[in-house]
């Protein structure tokens, strides 16, 4: 039996069967989930109605994120999935779909922040300074950069352990990709106290 998207094959709200008076139509057809995992980029082509194609990602391992803050994207590696709302099995087999919580490597961030405000955000207090020689007009070009800097405090911490926190905007099983935006302010707050539940849950 074909997976179905039509309604005429569901229950009742009251829990009754309805009565089926034709087959099932080209037009409502459903696919098999795509299920897509982390690892070395596999993605096939589907070919949908109208001779139309879908890009079914069956591993992915990067993605283009974007610094919503800083209005800056860069192409990350995703590290692993830690929540996501609809179910904790995804969370456990690292699949990737809509809207889940990643972690993603800081690494592009971070030297991409350093070349415009001249600051490691990644460094440790005690670590020390590697100078590197710079012309006046990149000095200049930092010092005005940083007379408008604001950086949300829970994000900078995080830099300091090398991974971010992301959400996933694009569909993966759809698009073929895993795209998406770092989690800043209140949103990153809601997504922290709700991981923190989920462990202290399991303890």
């Amino acid at each position: 039996m074909g997976i179905s998207r039509s309604s005429l094959y569901k229950r009742r709200a009251t829990g009754g069967r309805r009565p089926v008076h034709q087959k099932k139509r080209k037009f409502e057809l459903g696919r098999p989930a795509a299920n897509t995992r982390i690892g070395t980029k596999r993605v096939r082509t589907v070919r949908t109605r109208g001779g139309n194609q879908k890009f079914r990602a069956l591993r992915l391992d990067a993605g283009n994120y974007s610094w919503g803050s800083e209005a800056t994207t860069h192409k990350c590696r995703i590290l692993g999935v830690v929540y996501n709302a609809s179910n904790n099995e995804l969370v456990r087999t690292n699949t990737l779909v809509k809207n889940c919580i990643v972690q993603i490597d800081a690494t592009p961030f971070r030297q991409w922040y350093n070349q415009k405000y001249g600051l490691d955000l990644g460094k440790k207090a005690a670590e020390a300074v590697e100078e590197t020689k710079k012309s006046a007009a990149v000095v200049r070009r930092q010092e005005k950069n940083c007379r408008n800097r604001i950086i949300d405090q829970a994000v900078a911490d995080q830099f300091k352990s090398g991974r971010l926190f992301a959400c996933v905007s694009s569909r993966p099983g759809q698009c073929g990709r895993c795209d998406g935006y770092i989690l800043e302010g209140k949103e990153l707050e809601f997504y922290v106290k709700k991981m923190q539940k989920k462990k202290s849950g399991k303890a």
